[in-house]
């Protein structure tokens, strides 16, 4: 499997569903080519597109033409009606957009697919080293991360991105939540993010919401020195599915990068297992930032 073909993923979530069913999808199109032997070239030759848009398609990355699955479907010698009916309907709901479309002007192009699969995780694991976490921030933090993010940009587009952020952080109170483990750095809780009065806030919610039954919150230190965090912040996202693999993603200035081979996923997620062990647990963390807050 390479980097970015997710296999089968969750159905339902909150909100992640039309990302899910895409790469589902796209997975059992690329199984169904596999078996017959096609490249993708020739798939592309049969629905009168390239072999990127093969690619693409397969990984789930764009929306799929009723008319082009068809096509695929008939090539693979797919030609049980239930089958195929199951797989078309599959395509139908793939292309409903997910809440987070009506963002799209503020979004860059590769996050929708991470709020999607974040909205399916049953298991979130992030190390954040620069600020608190997306879902752990207070309005007034992300706004002042936004703008300290985005020199001269539009009031407007700040505020929808910070709207997009709150949205997000939902899913760790919907009814299926997931389970959300984050390991944050001492130098993300020091450094400031607009005045004191800010920073406060953020630290009363981050003890607020370490005491969530489904939220662990771990700080390292500045004391404990070097650590396995040395490669920065990531996120490691869990499915229920066998089919679907574990993920990490990996945030870049201008895109991000997603991995799914097994050594990868395995080897950032001894990391995290490192960096967890190496803190203080859930309530001697909890201390440290009452401690932080004292000093605001």
């Amino acid at each position: 499997m390479t980097a970015g073909d997710w296999g089968q993923p969750q159905a339902e979530g909150a909100g992640g569903g039309s990302v899910v069913r895409r790469i589902l999808l796209g997975s059992q199109l690329r199984r169904l080519r596999e078996s017959r032997g096609i490249t993708r070239e020739g798939a592309g030759y049969a629905i009168r597109a390239s072999e990127s848009k093969i690619s693409r398609m397969e990984l789930g990355r764009v929306s799929f033409k009723a008319r082009d699955v068809e096509d695929l479907l008939t090539l693979y010698g797919v030609h049980d009606a239930a089958e195929r009916g199951q797989l078309l309907g599959l395509a139908k709901e793939a292309n409903i957009a997910g809440w987070w479309h009506s963002y799209s002007d503020v979004l860059p192009s590769w996050f929708p697919t991470y709020v999607g699969l974040e909205g399916a995780a049953s298991v979130i694991r992030v190390y954040e080293v620069q600020f608190g976490h997306g879902l752990l921030q207070t309005e007034a933090y992300a706004q002042a991360v936004g703008t300290k993010g985005m020199p001269g940009g539009a009031p407007s587009e700040i505020e929808r991105r910070v709207a997009l952020r709150l949205e997000r952080q939902k899913v760790l109170v919907a009814e299926r939540a997931p389970r959300f483990h984050a390991v944050l750095d001492e130098a993300a809780l020091r450094r400031p993010y607009g005045d004191r009065g800010v920073m406060r806030g953020q630290l009363e919610h981050l003890i607020e919401m370490s005491q969530h039954e489904n939220v662990t919150l771990q700080v390292m230190p500045f004391s404990f020195g070097g650590h396995s965090g040395e490669s920065g912040a990531f996120s490691l996202l869990g499915f229920p599915e066998s089919d679907l693999s574990d993920l990490v993603y990996l945030e870049q200035l201008t895109s991000a990068l997603y991995l799914d081979k097994p050594e990868e996923v395995a080897l950032y997620g001894s990391t995290f297992e490192r960096l967890s062990a190496d803190c203080p647990g859930p309530e001697e963390s909890r201390d440290l930032l009452r401690g932080l807050l004292q000093l605001m």
